[in-house]
């Protein structure tokens, strides 16, 4: 059962340099994840109703509720004519996360299986398990904020809030994790891949702030998540290039 994989492995270590499909897949990927990431950050609620600045758009600060002020905070109190539209908007976006949920997972792996395809690095073809670990935890994350939002609406405390921080922290993680990954894969294509790479690698330092003090930093979790698929998105349209025009692959090992 070993002996099937491995030989496939090293069979893909040792191959002529060739374009990869895997590059059309996540510029396909890629392109869906801006487009409904743009739609759905429309559909969250744009405002809370008092809610610390540092948490950026509500919808980062209901991922880290702590407690029933938290929640009137964002949504409002019963008086608060806003409340029903705040709840309402905050459940709609939730439910669509989940599109969004596997179409940041198959962009971030396929963007991982692409870079292995090319670079041949076994460390690679494991990183594409990260990103399905987020997004399976950003689905746990989601079931538990339906139990919290449901029982606010019904005036009850919900103890899923006591398991909330786990599924946030380590989606959150797994996502900075990746973003590493291939900052440190761009750092081996050339000079100018390597700059963004690095500043992709920089750029989940941020992740770990808002982790420790999500009321200060935790608009920061957007733009740290940005500069990886930024850079996964810029390597997908090289790597199509080389492969469509060129008929090359991002990597040549023939040149060398």
């Amino acid at each position: 059962m070993v002996g099937g994989p491995q030989h496939w492995i090293e069979a893909q270590h040792e191959r002529p340099s060739a374009p990869t499909r895997c590059w059309v897949a996540t510029l396909l990927f890629g392109i869906a994840v801006v487009l409904f990431g743009v739609y759905l950050g429309q559909v969250f609620p744009q405002t809370g109703h008092d809610i610390a600045p540092g948490y950026g758009p509500p919808v980062l600060a209901f991922e880290f509720v702590g407690g029933q002020a938290d929640l009137e905070a964002i949504f409002g109190f019963f008086t608060d004519p806003q409340q029903v539209t705040r709840l309402a908007a905050m459940r709609a976006g939730n439910e669509q996360d989940y599109l969004y949920m596997l179409l940041y997972a198959g962009f971030l792996a396929s963007g991982c299986l692409a870079l292995w395809r090319e670079l041949r690095l076994r460390p690679l073809l494991a990183a594409a398990a990260l990103p399905v670990a987020a997004a399976l935890c950003d689905a746990y994350e989601n079931w538990l904020l339906f139990d919290i939002q449901a029982a606010f609406t019904a005036g009850d405390y919900s103890p899923a809030m006591a398991s909330l921080p786990y599924p946030v922290a380590a989606k959150f993680l797994l996502l900075a994790a990746t973003n590493v990954v291939i900052g440190a894969a761009a750092m081996r294509l050339g000079r100018w891949w390597a700059l963004f790479g690095m500043v992709a690698i920089l750029a989940a330092i941020p992740t770990v702030m808002a982790l420790i003090t999500p009321a200060a930093f935790a608009w920061a979790l957007i733009p740290s998540a940005a500069g990886g698929w930024l850079l996964l998105l810029a390597l997908a349209a090289a790597g199509n290039w080389r492969g469509l025009v060129q008929k090359r692959p991002l990597v040549d090992f023939s040149d060398a």
